[in-house]
């Protein structure tokens, strides 16, 4: 089941969702609209490595908004905190900004339950597109899970700011282990 506007607004009092900033006018018939950060990275080096970090080039986002350029991954973030220890969090592009076309997210719209922090973006525009720190950009669903939960605990807990791939700390683990 999905969570309707009222049932979103009524969770984020009683505290079972938390938003923060909660502002009542982003809340849609069955999602919340959610406004970019000010703060973008984008990767430097040419080849990608998932078995280091990578390092990254911050940008803020001026009054006169940021051109995103095609064939390029920027790393935005959302400027509110979302998080619930009860629903599964889903983020979705608004279509108005898909209409623009740019990509919110490319394979991670799900959130864990338990997860609290700014949500990570991965902004990709099919054409030059300027963006401006604020704006409405993307939604997030709620839904009811069923079964004993178990709380997120990763390595992304608490985000503020765009994070950067983190996937070389599970190549470490898992080289730790099999040593």
């Amino acid at each position: 089941m999905i969570l309707t506007g009222p049932e979103i607004e009524a969770a984020v009092h009683d505290g079972r969702l938390r938003i923060a900033p909660f502002t009542a006018d982003q809340v849609n018939p069955n999602s919340y609209n959610v406004r970019l950060g000010p703060t973008l990275i984008t990767y430097t080096d040419e080849v990608l490595d998932a078995h280091r970090p990578n390092p990254t080039r911050e940008t803020i986002i001026g009054p006169g908004g940021h051109v995103l350029q095609p064939d390029e991954l920027y790393l935005g973030h959302t400027l509110e905190e979302v998080g619930s220890d009860t629903f599964v969090p889903l983020l979705f592009g608004r279509s108005s900004v898909g209409r623009l076309g740019l990509f919110v997210e490319i394979t991670a719209p799900i959130g864990d339950i338990g997860f609290h922090g700014q949500w990570t973006l991965m902004l990709t525009p099919t054409r030059p597109l300027r963006v401006y720190a604020g704006m409405k950009i993307g939604q997030i669903m709620f839904f009811v899970s069923t079964g004993p939960i178990d709380l997120y605990r990763g390595k992304y807990q608490a985000a503020t700011g765009p994070q950067s791939s983190a996937y070389w700390r599970d190549v470490t683990k898992l080289r730790a282990v099999a040593s």
